[in-house]
């Protein structure tokens, strides 16, 4: 592992981590997962198995720490690794597009839909924790925050591209 790669991915950790605390409650106490959009930058940016693995990690007990949903902090630890698993799979499934804004966006807002599911069913039917229906939050919550991630994914990624296209370190590009 790149160390400079995991300062990078640990900065964007930090990002997330600020955005997630400071975003207000919306739906039962459950708020915006902004953590998610750095996660999937960082995915999308380094899409390397190991990476993806301490990045999600990490994100997840980051995510669990500042977490007010009920229950949130057992559902983030195993949440946040699947939806990075799977979010790893479709950046490899979708390695030839080259539109990188539409492609980033895209998988931003299927991520954070997949993330917002597991993260409800893992709440309301496992731990059954929520008295309010799946529906009801997944509209009033998941929805949102993958409109809200998509935006932050959509303006935040061709700014990380430049940076890195402009960054003197080769081992940041091809790690």
């Amino acid at each position: 592992m790149n160390t400079r790669v995991l300062v990078l991915l640990s900065l964007f950790i930090g990002i997330g981590a600020v955005l997630h605390a400071v975003m207000p409650p919306i739906f039962f106490g459950m708020r915006p997962d902004m953590l998610l959009a750095m996660m999937f930058l960082g995915i999308i940016m380094f899409p390397k198995v190991s990476y993806v693995l301490v990045l999600s990690t990490a994100t997840g007990i980051v995510s669990a720490l500042t977490t007010t949903a009920p229950g949130g902090q057992i559902a983030n630890l195993i949440e946040k690794p699947v939806t990075g698993m799977i979010v790893f799979v479709l950046v490899l499934a979708m390695r030839n597009f080259k539109q990188e804004r539409i492609k980033a966006a895209v998988l931003t807002a299927v991520g954070t839909i997949v993330s917002g599911s597991i993260f409800l069913g893992l709440i309301l039917f496992v731990i059954g924790l929520m008295d309010a229906g799946f529906i009801a939050i997944f509209l009033t919550v998941v929805l949102p925050t993958a409109l809200l991630n998509t935006v932050l994914m959509v303006v935040l990624h061709p700014v990380s591209l430049r940076i890195m296209r402009n960054s003197p370190a080769q081992t940041l590009r091809a790690s």
